[in-house]
């Protein structure tokens, strides 16, 4: 009995690595609803997995050093190492989440934010995407947030934005706008958007983000006019986007800048 512990450990870290592939890439392909996959298998089932799973490997370890064979050690080390590693991956998106705004919408702008396009704005309603609110408004009031506590719940997303990400800000460009708009368009396109349009006449270039875990989707959207140019990335779903939107911004300013030459 205590020769095949190893052996069954091994089996259950296989497992709990396919149960979080499933997880993270299913909503991904379309073959699990992401509130599901996030919130019951990785969330609330996982640790539990990982538990028990880290349990049996730390049994057979101890049985196999204790009474061998020795030679199946490997096996259990193998198998507690895999629990090990996916809890502190958790455990880093959870001191991820805890470091940056609790938000899912930034931009360069925080006075007043670029607008999404009708056909965008439609498409976030066909998923019953997170609403676009206020940033005047103090998030303990908007639903999201009712229950915060301070001092997020008396803080809004423009005092949010300024804390938590300072490097952002509007690019100021002196070439013409058609030509500063197909900069927008290719600075988009360099650092992996999909679906870039481009309406000159409303001055608007927007394009969608995709994560690689979990296949979530952000809008973003740039504002070109009176020589500036803002930006603006909204997650379609979840709470807290873990700081995405804003990496995302900071890395479209930096290309939109050495294309401009600024």
């Amino acid at each position: 009995m205590i020769a095949k512990l190893p052996r069954l450990a091994l089996w259950l870290a296989v497992l709990l690595t396919l149960w979080f592939l499933a997880a993270v890439f299913g909503p991904k392909f379309g073959i699990i609803d992401w509130r599901f996959a996030l919130g019951t298998m990785v969330r609330s089932v996982g640790p539990i997995l990982i538990g028990i799973t880290a349990l049996v490997a730390l049994v057979a370890l101890v049985a196999i050093l204790w009474k061998g064979p020795r030679g199946e050690w490997w096996k259990a080390v193998v198998a507690l190492a895999i629990p090990a590693a996916l809890m502190a991956g958790l455990n880093s998106v959870r001191t991820t989440a805890e470091s940056v705004p609790p938000i899912h919408d930034v931009s360069t702008d925080v006075d007043d934010p670029p607008q999404f396009s009708q056909l965008t704005l439609e498409k976030r309603a066909q998923v019953q995407a997170n609403p676009l609110n206020d940033y005047s408004v103090p998030l303990g009031q908007l639903d999201p947030w009712r229950d915060a506590e301070e001092p997020v719940a008396s803080s809004t997303h423009a005092q949010l934005i300024r804390d938590g990400y300072p490097e952002l800000a509007t690019i100021p460009y002196s070439v013409e706008q058609s030509e500063a708009m197909v900069v927008v368009t290719l600075a988009m396109e360099e650092i992996g958007l999909k679906d870039v349009t481009s309406d000159v006449a409303g001055g608007r270039v927007e394009g969608v983000a995709e994560t690689f875990l979990f296949g979530f989707k952000d809008d973003v959207v740039a504002r070109v006019r009176d020589g500036e140019i803002d930006l603006r990335s909204v997650s379609r779903v979840g709470l807290s986007d873990l700081g995405y939107n804003g990496a995302r911004l900071k890395k479209l300013s930096e290309e939109i800048r050495a294309r401009l030459g600024e």
